[in-house]
């Protein structure tokens, strides 16, 4: 199964032909507009198989699957007015959480995994755009990245990106978000967390043709 998890910067549905590229088989998308609020065939489409949240109809955070995968909410997850996460259990078999973490960043996505941590396991994937590294961890005191990481590690669940290349937090070669678009300014702030024994593969799509659209690159992980 492909997973693949792209901050979209806006208008999702002028971007559709861009993503389907991927041919993943669940898209994790954030800051799109919500399908139903717009009159586009495609989009609708598009969004047959999908659950979106947001207090906003043109941006919020959107799972998109193919018609033949399941996914259905995860109550047992609760956000007490935390934005943008969605939990869905995918086929009845492993929990994704979809993570778009907004102001105040890695704090307000800290707050609700300690809140819901007895549902983290093995059997669960965190991915998204979580706005964070650990080199910003002096900013945000005990709720950083670093201590994201060291309790989803604890979880059972390390980031694929650093499993796969073998790299240390926040010393990334590779980066998934520039700065209003420029390659000088790139950072890497989108991750995908599981049991690294379901980790089939791991990257992050580089071609700059990326920046056309988003200030991201798409993250694609395969397990």
């Amino acid at each position: 199964m492909k997973i693949v998890s792209w901050n979209c910067n806006g208008k999702f549905r002028e971007k559709l032909e861009y993503i389907k590229i991927l041919n993943a088989d669940i898209y994790i998308i954030q800051e799109c507009e919500d399908p139903q609020k717009y009159n586009n065939t495609d989009y609708l489409n598009f969004s047959e198989n999908a659950i979106w949240i947001g207090d906003n109809q043109n941006k919020g955070l959107g799972i998109f699957a193919k018609n033949f995968i399941s996914i259905k909410p995860n109550d047992n997850f609760k956000s007490f007015c935390l934005r943008y996460f969605l939990p869905v259990v995918v086929n009845n078999s492993f929990n994704l959480l979809a993570v778009w973490a907004c102001k105040p960043y890695i704090e307000e996505y800290y707050i609700y995994q300690c809140i819901n941590k007895s549902n983290f396991d093995k059997n669960t994937i965190v991915m998204g755009d979580f706005n964070s590294n650990a080199i910003w961890d002096k900013k945000h005191n005990f709720r950083s990245h670093s201590n994201v990481v060291k309790e989803l590690k604890e979880l059972g669940l390390t980031s694929a990106y650093h499993f796969v290349l073998n790299e240390n937090q926040g010393e990334e070669t590779q980066q998934t978000f520039y700065l209003y678009r420029h390659k000088d300014k790139g950072y890497h702030i989108d991750y995908a967390f599981a049991d690294t024994s379901k980790v089939k593969s791991f990257h992050i799509d580089d071609k700059d043709f990326w920046l056309n659209y988003s200030d991201h690159k798409p993250i694609i992980l395969e397990i």
